[in-house]
Order: structure tokens, then sequence, then C-alpha cells
């Protein structure tokens, strides 16, 4: 009996991580390799293979995106909202992958969520204040039946931010300082008051799933350092790094659900 194929995923390297975070952690491929492997279901019987792209530096794209099962964006130092040749191509290029290609999953991680916003009609703008380290969300119903909990926490590391939701996005969750943390699309037929993590078609999120205490850690070192956050903001992250962290056992296994990935249990 044959093996089924690996899933394939291609990430869509969109920066490189600081030089200390790379010595401890390696690149972003490493990094969401990690996420994904750690959150991958117990039982589920699959493998998968992650084809990094850089999309920034190269403008490298898939020969064929149908090869995939689904595209994960990153994060990076850049904003959504720039007008460089490498960005605006990126929100072109998902905006028709979004429109053309409903089969391939898109998942946007923090300037990922930001240039998914911008390619479906929505913005990305700076906002008056940072957000870093592990946060509480206040999640919507929408947010609660697909991240199966009634609150969530995860790293974050922005300032500019999403305000509002694009047309045909559901809100996910909210923080004080950031009213638009998450969004999904829906399958067209899909019913909004009663469907399941793979009837997700655009997931987006404003944190960091794949980042850990010491990756944050890192950053907001690095970031206090040359002044982009102030002394009093960082220490209270750092404070906050160690705190409980949901990005792997939810957002993690959300991901996975979303692709069609799913325990033998469930």
């Amino acid at each position: 009996m044959n093996s089924p194929s690996p899933i394939r995923i291609a990430l869509f390297l969109c920066d490189k991580p600081i030089a200390t975070v790379q010595a401890t952690d390696g690149d972003y491929t490493s990094i969401f390799n990690t996420l994904l492997r750690k959150s991958l279901p117990a039982g589920a019987g699959v493998e998968y293979v992650l084809d990094p792209y850089d999309v920034r530096e190269t403008l490298q794209y898939p020969a064929n995106i149908d090869d995939y099962r689904a595209i994960i964006l990153t994060g990076s130092a850049a904003s959504a909202y720039e007008n460089f040749e490498w960005i605006n191509r990126l929100v072109e290029y998902i905006r028709d992958v979004a429109t053309n290609k409903p089969h391939t999953k898109l998942i946007g991680i923090c300037f990922g969520h930001q240039i998914i916003a911008r390619a479906l009609g929505g913005e990305c703008v700076p906002n008056d204040n940072w957000e870093i380290s592990v946060t509480e969300l206040q999640l919507t119903d929408i947010g609660k039946r697909l991240f199966g909990t009634d609150a969530l926490n995860i790293h974050q590391m922005h300032r500019d931010h999403v305000p509002s939701v694009p047309p045909s996005f559901h809100l996910l969750g909210s923080t004080e300082i950031t009213p638009n943390q998450g969004m999904v699309r829906l399958r067209e037929a899909a019913n909004p008051d009663d469907f399941k993590p793979e009837d997700v078609q655009i997931f987006a999120v404003q944190g960091h799933p794949e980042f850990t205490e010491r990756i944050v850690t890192k950053i907001i070192d690095a970031r206090q350092g040359t002044g982009a956050i102030g002394g009093d903001i960082a220490e209270d992250g750092k404070k906050r790094a160690a705190l409980k962290n949901d990005g792997v056992d939810v957002v993690g296994d959300v991901i996975w659900r979303v692709i069609g990935v799913r325990s033998e249990a469930n």
C-alpha cells in the first residue's frame, strides 16, 4: 500500500529574524517548522513539506500554486502599507490567489495578516502604541468556536495594525490596543453560525504563534537597544514573556485544522 503524499505548504518569507534570534532558533523556515511540527495533531498520520519562498529579497514565488495546500505569510519589520515593489507584488499575488484559487488556504501571521487585509479591501495603518509579548485576546463568538476556548494568550510584536475587518471577513478577537486581532473568511457555502475549521479559506492573526519566550525577549532587547521601544514597555513585555502562551496548542492546532488535518480522535 502506497503512503499518501505529504502535504505541501508554501512559506512566504517576508523578512529574516534578527541575528540574535537566528543564532538560537534559526531562520523563519526553521521557526515555522518548529511550530508546525509541535502542533501537528497527534495520530494525524500525515507528513508535510514546508517550502520557503523569499518574496522580499528575490521576489520568489511558486511555479504552480496548485502544488500547495496552503500558503503561510510570515511577519516582517516592514509596514504592509509601504509602496515598495515587493509589497505591492505580494498584495496582488494574495488577491489573485484568494479570488481565483479558493481551495488554497491563506494563513497570515502579523505582517501577513496585514497584507491579507490590504489585498482584500481592508487597510493597515500605524498605531499609537506598541503591543508586545504575551497578551490575552477577547474572543468573539466565532473566535471562541474556532479556537475552542473562551480566551486566548498569544505573543505580540507590532505597532502597525488592521483597524477593522475587511469585507467578507469575520472578526476573531480584539485587545484594547488592536481591535482586529484575527479574522477569517469562510468558503462561500459555509454557515458562520455552524462551521468547521476546514470551512475557513483564509485565517489571519495579528499575533505570533511561532514566537517563544526566548525569541520575544531577544526582539524586545534589540528594539529597546535602538530606542524603538521605551524602557517601561520593554520591561513589562519581558515580565509577560513567560506567561502561558497558546501559540502551539491552540493557534497551531487551528492552523492544521484549517489546512484539513486533525487527530484521529477528532
